[in-house]
């Protein structure tokens, strides 16, 4: 996620990037987690992790940023979740998902399940809670997530001014207290692994008759009960001991504590004040002088995520092929993840996540450094002026893009200059109203894995995560085409089809993955890093 969008994209506000790696993790000692802390396991302790306050209150359907989702998704529990370095997907609270066309899917749900007031989970609560997220007076920021859903354009109409013909989508249909039905648009044979984000979670009975009083106390059903927020200070949550789900904590209490400076937080982590943060500061990448200062604390992660930089199509003169080949071929995105990112990154070369199924290498050809093709290419693109980076520039994300512009002036001898935006809501603004003046830093991770989640929010035409309003009915066609394909495994290839037709295009620049670099507490005996950058609290466990 990264704004508020149709779909979401992760907020990386104060944190830093994104990213893969799976070579250099398996040199890592063959997983994302971190141990090396000794002394007894304590299943009462504390865990306390860097957080940043919600943009929203903490319901599944309107929470799509870093800061709400650390609380909401030890919160609740999805029909599906996900487990392991490449994220594979399994049954949660679903017992069965059954399809014979990829249209639709009959789901049973597991028995015994309870909220955290005690009421039983049952089809109704999804049924409920996914018409609850779609209709647009609601106002959920992950309503879009549901638009597959057969009847959503009822619930949900394309025109902003156009009210709802009903508030329930014709595609939901319940077949019993344990079993419901979903009929899609069309077939869509990622359905069953978009299920397990975060919108798609249940909400009890009780949300249904106060949703402003439910979101002060809210109640979920996964293995963490909601005890307190704070504005700006915490979010308190409890382990739920009747939790049923493979994802069990081994410690009683969360301490999400909101900080306003990862700096700050970083030094509280280094005198075991803080237990884990997801990311690290630029003075402690500088010099790679966290690994001094973490040594066995350091934990790496794999994270499915990738950055680009946006060339926009709306801005006069960047509606050039010739100048975006120029400029990528221009950005030695070897020597920048080296020597400013400290190894913490890898160079991109395509436009989907390693780690992701179907990803491919070396998909984008114009990725590589080559000063003489770049000097060409800028030559015949006839640009004349001066070229801009801009971004926000908390969480180290400005160091790499100066170096980007560097490179990019040292080769083609074009002015090229970084332009921070005072924070990250103000730099969302900019993207999502269109006013971005020259490139603008664009980041992507996973909401879950999947190909298709690295393409259709990003490059369909009018999509909401599109920061460069490319469009090309090519892709577009492609792009329906894989999504209506019933079969995984043929849809995967001619999402890759797409792939390569972006790549052609380079409408954004990939640049460099972030490998997945946190750190931990000595308090902390062991802790993973998930593909989303959030601390597996499942993996967690403390010292006495």
């Amino acid at each position: 996620m990264e704004g508020n969008m149709r779909r979401s994209r992760r907020l990386w506000g104060a944190a830093a990037v994104v990213t893969t790696l799976s070579l250099v993790l398996a040199a890592c000692g063959g997983g994302s987690s971190s141990s090396g802390s000794s002394g007894e396991v304590d299943p009462n302790g504390t865990f306390t992790v860097y957080g940043t306050e919600p943009q929203n209150t903490l319901i599944p359907t309107n929470t799509n940023e870093l800061g709400g989702s650390k609380a909401v998704d030890a919160m609740f529990a999805e029909l599906v979740a996900f487990k392991g370095d490449n994220a594979q997907p399994y049954n949660q609270m679903a017992e069965s998902i059954t399809t014979t066309d990829s249209k639709v899917f009959d789901i049973k749900i597991k028995q015994g399940w309870k909220f955290h007031d005690g009421t039983e989970v049952k089809a109704k609560n999804f049924v409920d809670a996914w018409n609850y997220g779609a209709y647009s007076p609601n106002g959920q920021i992950n309503s879009t997530f549901f638009e597959n859903i057969q009847g959503y354009d009822d619930v949900h109409p394309a025109d902003d001014n156009a009210k709802p013909t009903t508030d329930k989508m014709s595609g939901l249909v319940l077949k019993g207290d344990y079993e419901f039905q979903v009929t899609l648009k069309a077939p869509f044979s990622v359905f069953a692994t978009k299920i397990g984000y975060t919108a798609f979670a249940p909400l009890p009975d009780v949300f249904f008759s106060d949703p402003k009083a439910f979101a002060q106390h809210p109640i979920g059903n996964g293995p963490m009960k909601f005890v307190s927020r704070t504005p700006n200070v915490d979010i308190k949550l409890t382990r739920n001991d009747d939790y049923k789900g493979q994802d069990k904590v081994k410690f009683k209490d969360l301490n999400i504590k909101i900080y306003a400076s990862q700096e700050t937080a970083y030094q509280d982590l280094l005198s075991n004040k803080l237990d884990f943060i997801e990311t690290l500061p630029p003075s402690a990448l500088a010099g790679s002088k966290y690994k001094t200062d973490l040594k066995d604390n350091l934990v790496i992660g794999h994270l499915l995520g990738i950055s680009t930089i946006a060339v926009p199509y709306y801005v006069p003169g960047y509606d050039n092929l010739d100048l975006r080949k120029a400029i990528s071929m221009a950005i030695d995105r070897a020597q920048i993840t080296k020597t400013v990112m400290n190894d913490t990154y890898v160079p991109a070369d395509g436009y989907v996540s390693q780690g992701i199924e179907g990803y491919r290498p070396a998909v984008c050809e114009f990725c590589k450094f080559d000063p003489t093709a770049a000097k060409a290419a800028f030559a015949k693109s006839g640009f004349k002026g001066k070229l801009t980076i801009a971004s926000n520039a908390d969480g180290g994300r400005k160091e790499p893009l100066v170096a980007a512009c560097n490179s990019i002036k040292n080769v083609l001898g074009v002015e090229c200059d970084f332009v921070p935006a005072t924070d990250f809501g103000q730099w969302r603004s900019i993207v999502t109203g269109h006013k971005l003046t020259g490139m603008g830093r664009s980041d992507w991770s996973a909401d879950y894995p999947s190909i298709e989640d690295f393409l259709n929010p990003i490059y369909r035409t009018g999509a909401s995560s599109n920061d460069s309003v490319y469009s090309n009915p090519a892709v577009d066609q492609l792009l329906q085409q894989a999504d209506s394909t019933p079969d995984k495994d043929a849809a995967i290839k001619i999402y890759q089809q797409a792939e390569d037709a972006i790549a052609k295009d380079l409408p954004s620049i990939p640049v460099w993955d972030e490998k997945g670099v946190a750190a931990k507490s000595k308090h902390t005996k062991t802790v993973t890093l998930d593909f989303r950058r959030r601390a597996d609290y499942s993996s967690v466990e403390v010292t006495k």
